[in-house]
């Protein structure tokens, strides 16, 4: 969920921002938990954040980001509680992305493409690349990590 609103509004949607922490951070926790339990040794877990976690792209954005930002170092959490069952726990980091949420002909793409060094939104199979790659068994030694999937957003 994204929504965004300016620190200093008054008028700002208390409900809105309960919603987005209770779909961002506690949906993404609640999954986590229900599933570790059920793994075998060796599973994967990985999450989607979002590269404003690190990298605040407008004003705006910094109750959407803190969600994400959330994610990031529940991460790292997971990735030492998992550790000792060798569960690996790795969130994927996309910039612009070509999606329904935020299409490549949508309101921002011309200010994103600008962020990004490639210049360019990425795909769905960009993100889906990543995720193939650490749910694999090349990714077996990598946990507690952050891929930024961005295009050069974060650079």
């Amino acid at each position: 969920m994204f929504v965004t609103g300016m620190v200093d509004d008054q008028k700002a949607d208390r409900a809105a921002f309960d919603r987005q922490l209770d779909i961002n951070v506690k949906g993404v926790a609640a999954a986590v938990r229900a599933a570790a339990p059920l793994m075998g040794n060796g599973g994967r877990i990985v999450s989607i954040g979002t590269t404003g976690a690190v990298h605040i792209p407008f004003a705006g954005a910094a109750d959407y980001v803190a969600t994400k930002a959330a994610v990031a170092a529940y991460t790292r959490g997971w990735a030492r509680d998992l550790g000792p069952r060798n569960i690996t726990v790795n969130v994927i980091q996309p910039g612009a992305i070509n999606t329904e949420m935020n299409p490549q002909d949508g309101p921002f793409a011309e200010a994103l493409n600008q962020l990004a060094a490639l210049g360019r939104y990425g795909q769905p199979e960009d993100i889906a690349a990543a995720v193939a790659f650490f749910a694999g068994p090349d990714a077996g030694y990598i946990t507690g990590a952050t891929l930024n999937v961005d295009g050069g957003q974060a650079a």
